[in-house]
């Protein structure tokens, strides 16, 4: 098994920040209980309060997409349409 790791990045305007923000909050507490979620950690950016970012660790592939099709992440990306663009950065991890 491969543990996914994902940085996203949200970005709203300001008209939107409020909702954005309301909505990516609401997601952590369920999408920590999904079955392979090792880390989902929600940031803001510091100089860019438009800009938050997603700290994401899966066990395994099948987690992963079984969160994109999970409830959670649905109702998450349902809230961020028209307000929100999304980045998705996968990453591997190079053990040192």
């Amino acid at each position: 098994m491969t543990v996914k790791i994902l940085i996203a990045t949200i970005t709203t305007t300001p008209e939107h920040v409020d909702t954005v923000k309301a909505a990516l909050v609401a997601a952590v507490p369920a999408v920590r209980q999904e079955s392979g979620c090792e880390r989902y950690d929600l940031h803001r950016n510091a100089e860019n309060p438009n800009r938050f970012v997603m700290i994401e660790r899966w066990s395994d592939q099948t987690s992963l997409t079984d969160h994109a099709n999970g409830p959670a992440f649905q109702k998450l990306a349902t809230a961020l349409k028209d307000r929100a663009t999304l980045e998705i950065v996968n990453l591997e991890e190079i053990g040192l």
